[in-house]
């Protein structure tokens, strides 16, 4: 079995390779890794205390908090952190928080075998869908720990298949399994697997703890001042549609709204003003005589602000459901904040379960997004979805500290 995955790595580098020629991101994965082994030696001298892999930036952001927490606790501890894709890399790529940051080494065995003897880590922890199978089969050789968080499975995946036993053997080479549901652990013990624990989703530690700590936005709260606001976040063109259509056909209810697009690219900014039949303003564009009292819309043109904007909403609209999928779900309803998105919403679990309790509800059109709205409006129900949302945060916290425990049980933070 191996030999068949090692060959389909070395076919799937050199169809890379090929399309470097045509997509600038295989380009950046090509030559993120060139001289990668000689960058490895001339920066880690001494053994790595933890490697974390992260495929790209979504996996990233679930082993944020476990990363942030060590360096929090254990300052000396070396933290080497690794991508797959270049859009984590290139993002990551100086994040202070760790002392290095590389490319994964495609997964050959003497790829493998290399990376482990210059990096030499104490613990490996991969996130999420992480199996390579040629590191994973270094580590147990080596007796190196090897966890995965934030895991979720799924009965669609090899290692529940007819053909599972091709694949369950890599499973076998974690030495715990931190899932993320219920759903999962029960997968597992279908197919006589212990070795888990059920912890949740590490992201919600980071977005309890940026709801404690939000900063002000004057201006934000001199905009919805007593008015009820509804925040969209992370708004595409089919969403901001929707949302205007609504906005204008309804200019004199009370409700403000807040859109922080996920394109704040000129173009689109520009796009997204002219939508709007009623009073708009652009954040990066306020002046102390801007009329924000009279304004019904504001555009913030600018990244880094809307995990704490939502302190400012009462409901939230997350986009990107009628593209490749929804955003980031876990923000808003740190705050208590019911969440609505589009349909494309069934890979990601909290949303599943959001919907399932009553926190989340999913539009299919503008008639949809009219009949939840003013449903949210009415008092109880808005009252029994906030509630919800809530909940899901309370009931999923803790992952971090559990995962920290388990390495000080094994004797990894041990100095």
């Amino acid at each position: 079995m191996r030999f068949f995955y090692t060959l389909g790595i070395h076919l799937y580098y050199w169809a890379i390779r090929i399309a470097t020629y045509f997509i600038p991101k295989a380009k950046a994965w090509i030559d993120g890794r060139k001289q990668l082994f000689s960058q490895l030696e001339s920066d880690i001298k001494t053994p790595v205390d933890v490697w974390v892999h992260c495929a790209s930036l979504g996996e990233f952001e679930q082993a944020r908090p476990l990363i942030e927490a060590l360096r929090e606790r254990y300052p000396e501890k070396q933290v080497l952190l690794t991508f797959f894709s270049p859009s984590g890399y290139e993002i990551r790529k100086n994040y202070a928080v760790v002392n290095h940051v590389f490319y994964l080494p495609i997964d050959t065995p003497r790829n493998a075998r290399r990376f482990l003897d210059i990096v030499q880590p104490k613990v490996a922890i991969f996130v999420k869908y992480e199996f390579w199978q040629n590191y994973l089969c270094a580590l147990k050789n080596r007796n190196i720990p090897t966890l995965l968080i934030s895991a979720i499975f799924h009965p669609k995946q090899p290692f529940f298949r007819w053909y599972a036993p091709l694949f369950r053997p890599v499973l076998d080479c974690f030495d715990r399994l931190f899932v993320q549901n219920e759903a999962s652990a029960q997968l597992l013990e279908e197919i006589q697997l212990r070795h888990f624990q059920i912890t949740g989703d590490t992201r919600v530690d980071r977005v309890l703890a940026i709801a404690q700590t939000a900063k002000g936005f004057p201006k934000i709260k001199q905009f919805t001042s007593n008015s009820p606001t509804l925040i969209a976040g992370s708004t595409w063109p089919p969403d901001e549609a929707i949302l205007a259509d609504y906005i204008n056909a309804h200019p004199d209810e009370d409700w403000k709204y807040i859109f922080a697009p996920h394109d704040i690219e000129a173009s689109h900014i520009e796009q997204l003003v002219a939508r709007f039949e009623v009073p708009t303003l652009r954040y990066t564009r306020l002046t102390p005589s801007s009329d924000l009292a009279n304004t019904k819309v504001l555009i913030v043109d600018t990244i880094g602000m809307l995990s704490q904007l939502y302190q400012y909403g009462n409901i939230a609209y997350i986009g990107g459901g009628f593209g490749a999928g929804i955003h980031n779900t876990l923000e808003p309803i740190a705050f208590g904040l019911p969440v609505v998105f589009g349909p494309k919403y069934e890979k990601f679990e909290e949303a599943v379960r959001l919907i399932a309790t009553g926190g989340g509800f999913c539009v299919h059109s503008k008639a949809d997004f009219g009949d939840i709205f003013k449903n949210l409006q009415n008092e109880p129900q808005y009252t029994v979805a906030s509630k919800a949302a809530k909940a899901y945060i309370i009931q999923n916290q803790g992952a971090t500290l559990k995962i920290l425990d388990y390495l000080l049980l094994i004797g990894i933070l041990q100095n």
